[in-house]
Order: structure tokens, then sequence, then C-alpha cells
């Protein structure tokens, strides 16, 4: 599991450096939120295991292939499915719009 002790992430705080673990690995890694950070290695941590315990593969380095592969399956589902509600969003706002219309002419018609 990614972990990361409370006083390197206090000590580093500044420099936005974070001290964290995957797969039995040590990483320090650098950005504006070291919480955020945590939480990535912390993911990615996960998907390596899960993928260790699916396959009994212990190349490391195919591990971390297969769970990429995992995370990047993922996420282009999670954007096609947002890709989709917004295109049906913007079909229904067209559709309404549309219908919109037609009240408001048929109003200043008849006024």
């Amino acid at each position: 599991m990614a972990t990361a002790t409370k006083d390197a992430t206090l000590k580093d705080a500044q420099s936005g450096s974070v001290r964290v673990e995957i797969f039995d690995q040590a990483y320090n890694l650098r950005g504006s939120d070291p919480e955020y950070i945590l939480k990535l290695a912390e993911y990615v941590d996960a998907k390596m295991r899960a993928v260790a315990e699916a396959t009994n593969t212990i190349d490391t380095v195919r591990l971390a292939v297969l769970a990429v592969l995992n995370i990047a399956d993922e996420y282009h589902l999670l954007k096609r499915n947002q890709d989709c509600g917004a295109t049906d969003y913007q079909k229904r706002a067209h559709l309404l719009a549309d219908a919109l219309d037609e009240v408001l002419g048929e109003k200043r018609k008849a006024g």
C-alpha cells in the first residue's frame, strides 16, 4: 500500500515533495498537493497489487504495464461515458430550445 509519513509530508511541504511507496518501492515525488500525490500513489499501488494477485506475475515492470493498461481502460471508459452524456445533454438542450422557440413563436403570432 502506498504510504507517506506525516513527518516527511510536513517536512517537505514547502518543496512540494512527498515520499511514497508503490509496490514496495520508495519514490520521492513533487507536486503542489502532497495529499493528492499520496492518493494517486495509493491508487497505483492498489492496481499493481490487484494485477499481481490476478496474474501471479512477479516481474514489476510487467505488473506496472498491466496496471497502467487497467488504469488507461478505466480512464477511457469514463471519458467515453462522459462524452456520450455531454452529447445527450446537447441533443436534449436543442430539442428543448426548438420546442421553446415554437411555443414562443406561436404566442407572438397570436398576440
